[in-house]
Parts: structure tokens; sequence; C-alpha cells
């Protein structure tokens, strides 16, 4: 089995055991949160699980896998993706805003675009 199947699998755990944390995080902090509730807190693990465990799923299945500077940098969208989703939630079920919520995203898309601009280059390099 090559290395890049099995970072692409490990890749994949972690995803999968973040998205089951966000589940549980959000379940708990939704129980003792006095019957207020946050779409952002409820469905972060959403985050994860559709841009994480299902891509790689795709990508396994597909059999195309990606260099570790694309993983990297997805992973790291989706962390900051997650972490914006959770920061946003903690804020609405306490009542309050900030305005450093917007920062989340647009790193995230930051994030993303790099990931994606990595994997076109690396497509790009190995046909030369």
């Amino acid at each position: 089995m090559s290395t890049s199947v099995d970072l692409l699998k490990k890749h994949l755990v972690f995803n999968l055991a973040g998205t089951l944390f966000l589940v549980l995080f959000g379940a708990v902090y939704e129980t003792f949160s006095h019957g207020v509730f946050s779409f952002y807190m409820l469905y972060a693990f959403s985050v994860p699980l559709v841009f994480g465990v299902t891509l790689y799923l795709i990508l396994l299945f597909a059999k195309r896998y990606p260099g570790r500077v694309f993983l990297n940098l997805w992973n790291s969208a989706i962390a900051a993706f997650s972490a914006g989703s959770v920061f946003k939630g903690v804020l609405e079920i306490y009542g309050t805003t900030n305005s450093l919520v917007i920062v989340y995203p647009i790193c995230g898309c930051i994030l993303a675009v790099s990931a994606l601009v990595s994997l076109l280059f690396a497509r790009l390099y190995r046909r030369v």
C-alpha cells in the first residue's frame, strides 16, 4: 500500500474523530445551555463531515490521492470553519455578539482556495 493512501486514510480518520467530537461537544453544550440553542453549535459537526469525511471517502473510492500540502491546507480550512461555527454558536447561546466572528470564514476561505491552488499546481507540475 502506498503512503498516499495511508496519508489519506489517516486524514479521514482524524476528520471522523473531529466530527464525532463536535457532535458530542454540541450535545453537551446544548444540554447545559438552559434551553437556549444555536444552529451554528448544533450543526458545527457538518463541516468536517461534509468537507472532510465525505470528500476523503470520494477520493479513496475514485483512487485519487492528493498531496500532503493539499491535505494540510484543506484540513486547516475545515478547522477554521468548525472553530468559527462553534465560536458563533457559543456567542449566540450566551446572547452577545463579537466582530471577530468574521475572521473565521475569511481564514477558512483563504485556506480552502490555497488548498485548491496547490492541487492545481501539483497537477500541472506532474504533467511537465
